[in-house]
């Protein structure tokens, strides 16, 4: 199954990533995406593909995650955005949200979580995983509860400022998923995020699919 993944991406390393996006969601599916997340390292690949629709109807989906997507990198230029597929993952340091080894939003994370709040209410009809991340420093334990009060925290600040709470999922991963190279200080700091992993919701799924009906 990974093996049919790597060949998917390399022989679509031509298409615009909406045309990826309808490429992708055509093979994976739920138990794909989690395959390709736990190998990849990037709890977000798998996630998104695995929650993707395929086909033409992904197709009209990925056309407006571009469009979100451009709108979240000119809105916050302290995260780091990419769009996989259908979907978008949002990615924040824990530097810029939090103090060292804690789980209480900076003044800074407050204001870049503001801007990003705008551009979620401006798109009702996505839902949004949160997950937090630890470096490999400390504790099973101490990792997992610290990743997920953060991923917690950072869901309260969002209900609070007008998302529905029926939009909202959290995962605490710990230092388990690594994205970076827990062997370098510069790559143990990116290991310490939280991420965004932002996907269509029932009603968006079926909107495209009358779109790409027509």
């Amino acid at each position: 199954m990974v093996l049919c993944t790597v060949l998917l991406f390399s022989g679509c390393a031509s298409l615009n990533k909406t045309q990826k996006g309808g490429a992708v969601g055509t093979v994976a599916g739920g138990a794909m995406g989690a395959i390709i997340g736990k190998v990849s390292g990037n709890t977000g690949l798998g996630a998104i593909i695995g929650a993707a629709v395929g086909g033409a109807t992904g197709a009209v989906i990925g056309n407006k995650m571009d469009k979100q997507a451009k709108e979240i990198e000119k809105t916050v230029p302290d995260a780091k955005v990419e769009r996989v597929g259908e979907g978008i993952v949002v990615e924040f340091s824990s530097n810029v949200l939090f103090g060292f080894d804690s789980s209480n939003l900076s003044a800074d994370a407050k204001t870049n979580l503001d801007k990003l709040v705008i551009i979620l209410n401006s798109y009702p009809d996505t839902d949004i995983e949160i997950q937090g991340h630890t470096d490999n420093k400390g504790s099973e334990s101490y990792n997992q509860n610290l990743s997920q009060s953060r991923a917690g925290a950072v869901s309260g600040y969002l209900y609070n400022k007008g998302i529905a709470n029926s939009r909202i999922r959290t995962k605490g991963f710990g230092k388990n998923v690594p994205k970076y190279d827990n062997n370098t200080d510069d790559g143990r700091s990116q290991n310490r995020r939280v991420e965004f992993l932002i996907t269509a919701n029932a009603k968006m799924k079926a909107e495209a699919e009358k779109e790409a009906g027509k």
